[in-house]
């Protein structure tokens, strides 16, 4: 069975939640004096966040019952890695930028199946980007296809990232891009997309923050790691990964090899 076929219904349920998703937190961002909570690890929700991932659950979960559901802002649940398929979500990825009324960012949300992302979509609502991508069948922009330019040097490369990573790269002529105001799934959907040549960062980075990303630069073309070049594998007990390097193939083979000496 073709894999188009074998998760058409699938992609169309995740398109289409996400679209709306995102035209919900337009509309609440536009309504502003949101409601907003400080988390136990620092971070901030807002009951933006709050709104959308309630209608991803009532859209996708609610459709999707046996499977797997992870999300930045619903418990998390042990038996999620006893099933096969699991829904990884970030509700609102940029937060802070969603608050101040700034366009940087977006919903994100992946189907993995056996610890790899299999479908994805990043909806950036402020500039009506929509990404999506399906495995084996490439990464689209508002419908159209994606292709990442690629090459075997780092001189001039425009690679965003944390600055503990840019900086044991400086030496090596990039264009260093610190990104702050881009949150991480932003950051792949411009590697794939070709706008960024790389990203790079440094220590633990949530499941919900990478997985749809992840599918899109790897759909287009390119290469997704943590930072010592390991692959990821979604789904398991701790539902992070380990840094993230993300580039054309090229690419990605010599930022691993410069982080590996930096």
């Amino acid at each position: 069975m073709p894999v188009s076929d074998a998760f058409a219904e699938d992609a169309a349920l995740l398109f289409d939640a996400v679209r709306e998703a995102g035209e919900l937190g337009r509309s609440l961002a536009n309504r502003g004096n949101l409601k907003r909570w400080t988390k136990p690890d620092g971070s901030e929700v807002t009951e933006g966040d709050l709104a959308i991932n309630a209608l991803l659950e009532d859209r996708i979960r609610a459709a999707r019952p046996a499977d797997g559901w992870l999300s930045e802002e619903t418990p998390d649940a042990p038996t999620r890695m006893g099933q096969e398929r699991l829904w990884i979500i970030d509700p609102i990825d940029g937060t802070r930028a969603f608050i101040e009324g700034r366009k940087e960012w977006c919903v994100a949300v992946a189907l993995a199946v056996a610890g790899r992302p299999v479908l994805a979509a990043v909806y950036r609502p402020r500039l009506d980007e929509f990404y999506s991508a399906v495995t084996g069948h490439g990464a689209l922009l508002n419908g159209a296809a994606l292709a990442i330019p690629d090459s075997d040097t780092l001189e001039g490369a425009r690679i965003a990232g944390n600055r503990k990573a840019l900086s044991g790269l400086s030496h090596l002529g990039i264009a260093p891009d610190p990104s702050g105001a881009l949150p991480l799934q932003l950051r792949l959907a411009y590697v794939a997309a070709g706008r960024l040549d790389g990203a790079v960062s440094i220590g633990r980075r949530n499941d919900w923050d990478l997985a749809a990303g992840e599918l899109l630069v790897i759909e287009a073309g390119g290469a997704v790691s943590g930072s010592s070049g390991e692959g990821y594998i979604y789904n398991r007990a701790e539902p992070w990964q380990q840094g993230l390097v993300a580039a054309g193939a090229k690419r990605h083979a010599a930022l691993i090899a410069a982080l590996r000496t930096a």
